[in-house]
Order: structure tokens, then sequence, then C-alpha cells
């Protein structure tokens, strides 16, 4: 039977079409970037007292130093190569960064068009349109309300999970202090023969602390309270989940800032003798819930937020850190501009004798409380 020509035509340059866009997707070019890594250190507290210290990295990020794990350490190094030559390092230090750091390595290793995206949808249509196939995969097995959103977290777990545990296992190996890694987003996350895995089921927003060897210490810790737009895509953790793990500088407890107004959090950490608190949070500059500004402290909302339904509990930080058990406590934020997320919040320390917050405004800080 013969092809009418137009037929062939169009069957011709639809093939054309879909060879180029098959080609595009294979397609990794390296951008060169200019990445500042200078930080600086916003105060220190106390004096060392061979207790150990907790020191918080809020780093100034964006998203083309998500382009590679190797572009994310090297500015990562950098922040805490400023924090050793400041003397803050030692065998008992426990370093904190900020909610959300590890998230973004959902972005490594894509076309250069998504770093370049003005907002977040546009950059996550470019991680579709990038991998079609792995997209339409994982979107048959999304679980979340917000499905796309779900399954492009989803895609990538097993990659993000195994680079979230070098990058951050390493740091802590290679500058010997005990490292609490942010927060990231995997399905059913668990340790397993001290290997970080991902699951099958819904997607939980966790922590994970490394020890000075690079091992994980203990189980991911979940966050209890999704707030915002995270709720459209992760899931809630039990309470009777949380727990501590043991450090040179003394038994921790991490916390994400939306659960530190969550008394009952609060009363499992000291049900577990917590004795050190670290939060690691992130606020979007977007806007700000009313519900959750407690004191000097900025409200913990998420990208694309809508309004908390959460009620506070406290009257002030030092409340908070009092009903976990805790002797002292640190909550880091990410500051930066990854798309038009923005971010705000200022970093803080909290003891016995009260808070101290780190000046607002641009550039990577340190922070440090000596124990």
């Amino acid at each position: 039977m013969r092809i009418p020509s137009l037929t062939l035509s169009g069957i011709l340059l639809l093939s054309a079409l879909f060879g180029s866009y098959a080609a595009w997707t294979l397609q990794r070019p390296a951008a060169h970037y200019l990445s500042d890594l200078r930080s600086r250190l916003d105060f220190s507290r106390g004096q060392a007292s061979g207790r150990g210290n907790l020191v918080g990295i809020q780093p100034e990020l964006f998203p083309a130093d998500y382009q590679s794990v190797g572009r994310l350490r090297l500015k990562l190094a950098a922040y805490l190569d400023k924090a050793r030559d400041e003397g803050l390092l030692n065998d008992k230090t426990v370093v904190v960064l900020p909610e959300h750091i590890g998230t973004w390595l959902v972005a490594t290793g894509e076309k250069d068009q998504l770093y370049r995206a003005r907002t977040l949808g546009e950059a996550m249509a470019w991680l579709a349109l990038g991998n079609p196939l792995s997209t339409l995969t994982a979107l048959v097995r999304a679980e979340g309300e917000d499905r796309l959103g779900d399954a492009l977290l989803r895609m990538k777990a097993e990659r993000m999970a195994a680079d979230y545990q070098a990058l951050f296992g390493g740091l802590a190996r290679a500058y010997g202090v005990t490292l609490v890694a942010g927060s990231i987003v995997l399905p059913e996350p668990r340790v397993e023969r001290a290997t970080l895995r991902v699951g099958d089921g819904p997607l939980y927003n966790v922590s994970l602390v490394f020890a000075r060897d690079g091992q994980p210490l203990g189980q991911p810790q979940r966050k209890v309270l999704p707030v915002g737009g995270e709720r459209r895509v992760t899931g809630s953790a039990r309470r009777d989940a949380l727990g501590v793990v043991d450090t040179p500088a003394g038994r921790l407890g991490v916390l994400f800032y939306a659960d530190s107004d969550d008394l009952a959090s609060h009363a499992e950490l000291a049900r577990h003798g917590a004795q050190l608190l670290a939060v690691p949070a992130f606020l979007s500059a977007h806007r700000e819930d009313q519900a959750y500004r407690l004191a000097a402290l900025p409200a913990p909302l998420q990208p694309n937020a809508c309004t908390a339904t959460a009620t506070p509990v406290f009257a002030s930080p030092a409340a908070r850190l009092r009903a976990s058990g805790a002797e002292a406590g640190i909550a880091v934020f990410m500051r930066g501009r990854l798309w038009d997320l923005g971010s705000a919040g200022r970093s803080l320390v909290l003891g016995q004798d009260g808070t101290q917050l780190a000046e607002d405004g641009r550039g990577a800080r340190l922070i440090n409380l000596w124990l």
C-alpha cells in the first residue's frame, strides 16, 4: 500500500522531533559557575571548657550549588574550614545544618535550564521534561496529594539517599565532628546495615545524624508536623518514634522547627534523656504565619505555604528548651535564594541564660555555643 507523501512527511517530522528530544534528555552539559565560598562567624557564646560545642552553619545557597554533589560539598567544606580556622571544631563538636539542605539534591545532574529557572514550578517542569520515562513510572507509584512533586522526589530517591550519605557522612569524617545533616525528603527511609535506604511507602522529611567516623547514628528522625505545602507531599511521623542519639557532647535530640512548638514531642525527648537539642529549620520568605511567631523566632513555613493550623504552646524559646529536658540547643536556618522560594529566619542558640540570634542579612553565617 502506498503511503501518501504528506503522511510520510509527517511521520518523518515526528520521528525527527522525537529523536531530538530523546537526545536532549541525555545531554547534561557542565556549566561554569563562580560560587561565593565566604562565611563569617556571627557570634561565639561562652568559653571552651572541654565539654564540646554546638556549631550552626547558616549557608547561603542557590540552585547552581546543586548542579553536582561535588559543587555542594565544596561550598559546605569552605564553611567548615572557616569554623576550623576560628577554633570551633574539636572531637566533641556537634555541627548542625538547616532543614531541606538535602532535599534539593533532587536537582543534581540535570539540564542547565533547571538551574536558570525563575520559579520552582518551572524548575520542576524542566526536571520532568529531562526525565520523561522515570517521571511517568514514578507517577504511577506516587502517593501524595501533589502527585507530580511526589513523583519527582520518588524517581530520584535512591540516588538522593546515596548522595546524602556520601556527602554529609563524608564531611563528618573529614572534619572529625558529629554532624546533624539538615534534612531530606525520601520515601520510607531507614538505616539498614549502616546504609541509608529508601522504600515504596509515603515520603517523609527526615534528618540523619552522622558520627565522627561518618557512620549514621540511629535511624532517620522524621518530621512529626508537616506544615504548609509540604503536607501535600510528605507524611506525619509518630511522636513515639522520636529518640535521641549519643554524641561525645551528650545525648542529642533532633526536632524540626515546626515540631518545636509541640509539647508532646518535647516530652518524648525528655523521656529519652535529651541533654542537647538541634533544630534544623527552613522558612520561605513569601509570608509568615502569625500563629508561630514566638518571641523573636520567625515562622516555620515551607515552600508554597498555606496557613498552618497548629497552635503555639510555649511563651518563649527558653520554655521550649526546658520542656525537652535539654541544657542547650541550637536552631539553624537556610538562607540564599532557591528559585522563587526566597529564605528567611535567623539562626539562634538557646542556653540556660537566654537566647542569642544571628544578625539578619545576606551571606553565610556561623554561630557557636560552648557547652
